[in-house]
């Protein structure tokens, strides 16, 4: 029988989830490629002044040769699927001459396709494709409902997930007794953690540029973290703070199960979603506001090392039982694109 064939455009980067997506169908039967559309973009932008001039003044002629290279990839594969993560690099047009072949189009934004949070978050060739796609996943609802309300596209809810090497999971750990957040910061993320500040929580910060932003003697500036040395981070903290978005403020975010599947406690906003996957007060805590927040910190960072324990027990072993693991999140996509293949 001859094998469903999949195309990925997309980032091979090492955080990316894309990669890790490509990683886990490699596993199935199917017949998959990965072409890295994004990287084309990102070394040609970051190669020099020049180029980003160029580009940002609407000269640059990166689209079009990323236009050309990938119709050279799609007629080679002749996939019967192509599944774009975002699309930034990718016109309408390239997507209509995808569909001219009968290539079914799936996309899966990380972000949000509606709400643009910073520069690489969307653009308009994202706004200007929504309509061109067949199936569009998305982790968030409340987008869900939109795509389906505006363009009456099929969709499919696929969360995020965790990716920890298990023997990372099971290390011991020598516990941190304080809150840390992971992540660059940006405005709202300042404000939030400020107030916090103000409200006499200590607050460890991993991540790049912080004293840009805030210098408080609450705030300890840690560098950023990635790979092994970020599960370790997450784990080594009695708590971990989870900050949503503009883009998600009502859904959930890659961290909302990193955090969990890491055996660590997480402090998220009470979100529909949060509720969905975890237990509050069992398996995480969930704050409804500022000072709901603060309170919580503080009974966190008082709770006695058994209870602590058995929290962290919790969630982790919820997150297995679940299947909030990428390779099952993986399996979830596959039957979803099939199931509208077929249709």
């Amino acid at each position: 029988m001859t094998k469903l064939k999949l195309l990925i455009l997309g980032t091979d980067e090492i955080w990316s989830i894309d990669k890790i997506y490509y990683k886990h169908l490699s596993n199935l039967e199917i017949d998959i490629r990965f072409f890295a559309t994004e990287n084309i973009f990102a070394e040609y932008y970051n190669k020099s002044l020049v180029n980003k001039l160029t580009f940002k003044l609407s000269m640059s002629r990166i689209y079009k040769r990323i236009y050309i290279e990938t119709l050279k990839v799609i007629n080679e594969y002749r996939p019967d699927i192509i599944w774009v993560f975002k699309g930034m690099s990718l016109s309408p047009q390239l997507l209509r001459e995808a569909k001219k072949l009968g290539i079914m189009m799936v996309n899966y934004n990380a972000d949000n396709p509606f709400i643009f949070s910073g520069r690489g978050s969307g653009n308009s060739n994202v706004t200007n494709s929504i309509g061109l796609y067949d199936l569009h996943l998305t982790y968030n609802l409340e987008v869900q409902e939109q795509l389906k309300k505006d363009y009456n596209i099929k969709t499919g809810f696929l969360p995020f997930g965790y990716e920890i090497d298990q023997q990372i999971i099971d290390e011991p750990i020598q516990e941190i007794n304080r809150l840390c957040f992971i992540g660059n910061p940006d405005k709202y993320r300042a404000k939030l953690i400020s107030q916090l500040l103000d409200n006499d929580v200590a607050i460890d910060v991993y991540g790049h540029h912080w004293k840009k932003y805030i210098n408080h003697k609450n705030l300890s500036h840690r560098d950023a973290v990635y790979g092994d040395e970020l599960w370790r981070t997450l784990k080594n903290y009695r708590l971990q703070l989870n900050i949503m978005r503009i883009h998600n403020l009502n859904s959930h975010n890659m961290r909302s199960f990193e955090v969990p599947g890491s055996g660590s406690i997480m402090l998220a906003p009470d979100t529909v979603e949060h509720r969905l996957f975890f237990e509050d007060k069992k398996e995480v805590f969930l704050y409804r506001n500022l000072n709901h927040c603060a309170e919580i910190s503080r009974e966190i960072l008082r709770m006695s090392n058994s209870d602590a324990k058995q929290i962290r027990e919790n969630a982790k072993q919820r997150s297995v039982h679940s299947n909030y693991t990428y390779v099952n999140r993986a399996k979830e996509a596959l039957k979803i694109i099939k199931a509208t293949y077929e249709s």
